[in-house]
């Protein structure tokens, strides 16, 4: 299998920048995955602290309060789709990358 189509899929399916690394590209796959890890974590920590009252409330007062809680979350917190739609933005490059971009070629690679 060529090496592009390879990038191509470890970016894809495993996680941004992990192609570009497959490809040889260490600076840019390494800027990928710090970012992607970024967004992810931040989306996720975000999500995580507004979840405590959300299962707080769902425990101690029923579905009807959780919801509530749940809908003022959903307002309070735009910035957790903003962060989201970053992370599928840097994974859609780093495929185009991926497949577009050429790579270290074998000499380059080998010592």
């Amino acid at each position: 299998m060529q090496t592009r189509i390879k990038a191509v899929l470890l970016s894809a399916l495993v996680l941004p920048g992990i192609g570009q690394l497959y490809k040889g590209e260490r600076l840019k796959g390494g800027i990928f995955l710090i970012l992607v890890n970024v967004f992810l974590l931040s989306a996720l920590f975000l999500v995580m602290k507004g979840m405590g009252s959300f299962l707080l409330t769902a425990r101690i007062s029923g579905t009807d309060e959780a919801l509530k809680v749940l809908d003022g979350i959903r307002k309070s917190s735009p910035h957790i789709g903003w962060l989201l739609n970053g992370f599928f933005f840097l994974w859609i490059a780093a495929v185009v990358d991926a497949a577009v971009a050429p790579g270290k070629s074998n000499e380059e690679l080998s010592p």
